[in-house]
């Protein structure tokens, strides 16, 4: 059975019963592409059941004098493991070469914070004579008011404004609902832009319930979201590489430095796992060892 056998088989195996994307089957081909690249270069004519670990650990070496950076050489080795482990499991293979390959150690790189005089300077920068500009406000507050994802606010609905009661409801990742607090700041703007600006707007239907639309009474796509902040950046110059998701981290990185309990700010942002707040907020060590000091009976 040739590479190619074995490969169309995992392609089925992806599409069929792993119901993956297009997008993702492509990757994981692709990885698998790059192996048989190598086997090629090297002129090892060695079947999928013949590779062997030494076989495995040398391409790693090839990809990374490849230059190919850390993230990418991960995401590669995660396809072949996970094409030898499909080998293993159809009984196409004895043993997975792949178990106990090493994917390079990565770093989590965490986004430019911003301070609190820069998330006003650029909400003050707004050209608030716009209807846009009144939105963009509003939208603005909110991000940062509540620490949503991008894709949160752009489906942000309004039968899920509770802003009598200070809340918001947010459906986050894998379509789990939670309630964030929203502050009076971004409470009073949402209200101005609902009754001035888009209660005047014609609304396409299907759009009925989203809080924030486009000119064409549409919803607003997240190129959009992150266009208005990269043009509000420049009309300041601020330097710094910013995102919608920069205000998500700023949110959670003011909470903790103002004293926050984790654990709250983990249910806020929606997090599965208290380990990503704490990356998420980049704890620094003498605020832990604070909280410690603080807090164990023995400290």
């Amino acid at each position: 059975m040739s590479w190619k056998n074995y490969i169309t088989g995992f392609k089925s195996y992806l599409k069929l019963e792993r119901s993956l994307s297009g997008n993702s089957v492509e990757a994981y081909l692709h990885d698998i592409s790059m192996l048989d690249q190598y086997l090629d270069f090297t002129k090892l004519k060695v079947s999928p059941s013949e590779i062997e670990l030494k076989h495995l650990q040398d391409f790693v070496k090839w990809i990374n004098e490849l230059g190919m950076s850390a993230r990418s050489q991960a995401r590669i080795i995660s396809g072949i493991k996970g094409f030898f482990k499909y080998l293993l499991m159809e009984n196409l293979i004895v043993n997975d070469p792949s178990q106990l390959l090493e994917a390079p150690k990565l770093g989590r790189k965490l986004p430019d914070t911003l301070s609190i005089d820069d998330i006003n300077h650029l909400i003050n920068a707004i050209d608030l004579s716009k209807n846009e500009g009144t939105r963009n406000k509003a939208m603005l507050e909110t991000l940062y008011s509540c620490g949503l994802r991008v894709s949160e606010l752009v489906n942000l609905k309004l039968s899920n404004l509770h802003l009598e009661i200070g809340f918001v409801k947010v459906t986050g990742k894998g379509d789990k609902e939670r309630l964030v607090p929203i502050g009076s700041v971004a409470t009073k703007f949402i209200r101005i832009y609902l009754e001035g600006v888009r209660s005047h707007q014609n609304i396409k239907p299907g759009h009925e319930d989203v809080v924030f639309l486009n000119r064409r009474g549409a919803k607003l796509t997240r190129v959009m979201i992150f266009t208005i902040i990269k043009q509000l950046a420049t009309k300041i110059h601020l330097k710094k590489k910013i995102s919608p998701h920069t205000f998500r981290h700023s949110f959670a990185t003011h909470l903790i430095e103002g004293g926050a309990d984790l654990r709250a700010v983990q249910e806020m942002l929606g997090h599965e796992s208290i380990t990503t707040t704490e990356i998420y907020t980049h704890l620094d060590r003498d605020y832990l060892r604070q909280t410690i000091l603080e807090h164990h009976p023995r400290a």
